[in-house]
């Protein structure tokens, strides 16, 4: 499972001169209302929203991406 790394994102759009979700909705052209909700890591990226970003910034989508274990491996690792 992958989970948006907020902090990393806030950081790559401050070095394009974007310091606040408006201004990373107006540059990559995800809502207004996403880009808020992600800020405030109240949800997670969609995979439209993180290809938006990834190329406004010209990233690789990897690059916004943590690797997180999900339960099933969580359980699985318990179990062994």
């Amino acid at each position: 499972m992958y989970r948006l790394n907020v902090t990393r994102l806030r950081a790559i759009a401050a070095q394009h001169g974007d310091k606040t979700p408006y201004s990373v909705a107006t540059t990559t052209g995800i809502a207004v209302s996403s880009a808020y909700r992600i800020f405030r890591e109240e949800s997670q990226l969609d995979l439209i929203s993180a290809l938006r970003i990834a190329d406004a910034y010209d990233l690789d989508i990897r690059t916004l991406m943590d690797r997180v274990p999900d339960e099933e491996e969580q359980t699985a690792e318990a179990v062994a």
